[in-house]
């Protein structure tokens, strides 16, 4: 009787995982591990039917219609079987064997999954640090398909790929990618706005790979290191306030307060200066920015300066840096893309970056010996 009632409560789990589907096909194997569901993303929904297809369907995490005014509607299929889908989806028969990556954030969901040799094209090496992605690239099996806007298709088609992932909402350049015929399909991580979120984003490539319970189990490992690290943070008796960026060409850019980022700093304990409802960013005058931070207490930049960067190059780059309270205190908070894998790790280690800022708002509720991987005050 007790095993009954076991099996019966692991049935209705499994229902309520998945309102608005209907059963778990065999091709799912009825295993609840390999079930993905989107917790915190909002770009991409799942939906499983009888006959084992996963409708997948992809939208603008913003909801920015003009930017994304349709979404972008998925079948996938297992590989060999032969069922009917739904009109107006592309099908997609998985496992894919053999994509293409446009971006860092897509390559680093890859790694993540352990699935290098899925991936037969990548769009440059710049700030690149993985050692196998490295080798695969001088030995040929990754070939470099040029960047956005200046693809190479005959090296696009040489790769032969299944799908390639491309984010659409960038520089572009994807019609002639179109005419191939080949399917893609965008991965829009990058607009995500919570950090869990955007990590997230690998279960998606899961999905396309055969690898869903791999997926889960990475995520699960990434939202727990995270939220224990944020309910750390929100222990701290008080909360410094931080701002970000630097001047470019006669302009800063500056992050919007409902910026992944901006989320990044509130849960690491700290209130992030800029409080308009922006979900990108803008470029204003230096004027500007330092009427609203020039006595925030800490100040985060990250580029890729050729040296070791310092406070002497801050302020050669404009002397006015000098005026601001968190340069004077010494309480740059700073990462170089040039010494640090940061775009191409950082997208599944937000609990990592979490804990690097955590250690530096609040160091006194972090253990002496942690070592940061991405970010720490200049010195």
């Amino acid at each position: 009787m007790r095993n009954i009632v076991i099996v019966i409560t692991t049935l209705l789990l499994v229902a309520c995982g998945n309102k608005g589907t209907k059963a778990v096909s065999e091709g799912m194997q009825n295993d609840t591990l390999a079930l993905i569901q989107p917790k915190y993303a909002k770009g991409f929904t799942v939906r499983y039917l009888e006959n084992g297809v996963r409708l997948v369907e992809v939208e603008d995490p913003q909801k920015d219609e003009e930017k994304m005014p349709v979404s972008y509607q998925f079948a996938l299929v297992q590989k060999g079987s032969d069922v009917e889908i739904p009109e107006g989806y592309t099908k997609v028969e998985v496992p894919v064997e053999r994509t293409l990556v446009m971006t860092m954030l897509q390559l680093s969901n890859f790694t993540a999954l352990n699935a290098h040799e899925v991936v037969k094209g990548i769009t440059g090496t710049k700030n690149l640090f993985n050692k196998d992605i490295k080798k695969r690239v001088k030995d040929g099996s990754i070939v470099k398909i040029g960047m956005e806007g200046n693809f190479d298709t005959e090296l696009i088609l040489a790769a032969n790929p299944e799908v390639i992932f491309i984010s659409p909402f960038k520089r572009g350049g994807y019609d002639a990618i179109k005419e191939t015929g080949i399917t893609l399909v965008p991965h829009l991580g990058y607009k995500e706005l919570d950090p869990l979120g955007q990590a997230e984003w690998v279960k998606f490539v899961g999905m396309f790979l055969g690898k869903e319970k791999e997926a889960n189990e990475c995520f699960t490992g990434i939202e727990q290191r995270y939220n224990d690290a944020k309910n750390l943070a929100a222990k701290a008796q008080t909360r410094p306030t931080v701002f970000s960026g630097e001047m470019h060409g006669g302009n800063w850019y500056a992050v919007g307060g409902k910026n992944f980022l901006a989320q990044l700093f509130r849960d690491a304990g700290a209130d992030y200066i800029v409080k308009n409802d922006d979900t990108g960013g803008s470029n204003i005058e230096f004027e500007q920015m330092y009427a609203m931070a020039a006595n925030a207490d800490y100040w985060r930049i990250l580029n890729s300066f050729p040296d070791e960067f310092s406070y002497d190059a801050l302020k050669d780059s404009e002397p006015r840096n000098a005026l601001f309270k968190a340069f004077k205190e010494k309480h740059v908070i700073y990462c170089n893309m040039k010494q640090t894998a940061y775009y191409e790790s950082t997208p599944v280690e937000p609990d990592v970056v979490l804990k690097d800022l955590l250690a530096i708002f609040h160091p006194e509720l972090i253990e002496k010996d942690y070592h940061p991987k991405y970010y720490q005050l200049l010195k």
